[in-house]
């Protein structure tokens, strides 16, 4: 027996909102559990269009009960006839590029029966290219401001993210800038969070759902008046939602892991950005390190 819809089905089915829009929408109503799925599918919709039930709980960190739950929350019967509509979003926006705009002998990278190995970098090469395209420069441009004009730079980044706030923290200290880290709730971290000021700029560095760590970090800048930055893969994240500043990346990946290929790329974009902005200064610096 058909299970009544209580809310009415997204655009797609009566064409008029995208499943995207239509989830971004309702967000707020969803619970935690559910917020994880919408946000995936959202920042991933290739992906969401052409996986299984179970494939998007592992991707979304969840269960597939989770999953088809989420899908009869938005008015669906089920997962199925949720991913119709994200298949429909999808093709509409790959359906029929413009003339002109594929390069004469452009070409894949990998031949159509590409192995594991060849199938993950050709993921990450579309990552890098997608991250490109959604990055607006006017939000760059402020972020390479933030970073330059901080009298302090914090980075908050546990987990997987603890290695790329380290790295963020130590391309900035060989420029001479003042750069420091919380990657574990340890009384040394801690201490750092509590000399969060107006001077400080604090960035944010997450993957999928944030840990309450850096959330926390997050809000706790916001109340002291210091500037935030969000680097992250989820658009629709808590700490986005916080940031004065937003850079999104995509991490899509065939494996059993998240891709932070775009991240790294953005990572050192980012520090070559200050550095361009007085490279005198910094060029004699560096060569002393013997960087290149």
């Amino acid at each position: 027996m058909k299970r009544a819809s209580t809310v009415p089905p997204p655009a797609g089915i009566n064409g008029h909102q995208s499943l995207s829009a239509y989830i971004r929408d309702r967000f707020d109503d969803f619970s935690r559990s559910q917020k994880d799925v919408a946000q995936y599918i959202v920042d991933h919709l290739d992906e969401a269009a052409f996986q299984t039930a179970e494939e998007l709980a592992r991707r979304a960190n969840t269960s597939s009960s989770t999953v088809v739950r989420f899908s009869q929350a938005l008015g669906f019967e089920g997962f199925p006839e949720l991913q119709a509509a994200a298949r429909e979003e999808y093709r509409r926006a790959h359906a029929q590029p413009a003339q002109g705009t594929l390069a004469p002998g452009t070409a894949p990278l990998f031949a159509l029966d590409q192995n594991e190995f060849e199938t993950a970098l050709a993921a990450d090469h579309v990552n890098v290219e997608d991250t490109a395209r959604k990055l607006s420069r006017s939000a760059v441009e402020e972020a390479i401001d933030a970073i330059s004009e901080a009298e302090k730079v914090l980075i908050a980044g546990t987990d997987q993210m603890a290695f790329f706030a380290s790295y963020l923290r130590h391309l900035l200290m060989l420029l001479d800038l003042r750069a420091d880290i919380v990657a574990s709730p340890s009384q040394e971290a801690l201490s750092r969070l509590g000399r969060i000021d107006e001077e400080t700029l604090l960035i944010g560095l997450s993957a999928g759902r944030p840990h309450p760590l850096v959330v926390r970090a997050m809000k706790l800048a916001r109340h002291r008046k210091a500037r935030t930055m969000a680097i992250t893969d989820a658009t629709l994240s808590e700490v986005a939602k916080l940031a004065q500043i937003k850079l999104y990346y995509s991490s899509n990946s065939p494996a059993y892991v998240r891709s932070h290929t775009a991240l790294l790329s953005v990572i050192q974009a980012l520090a070559y950005g200050v550095y361009s902005r007085d490279a005198a200064q910094y060029a004699d610096r560096i060569k002393a390190f013997r960087l290149k």
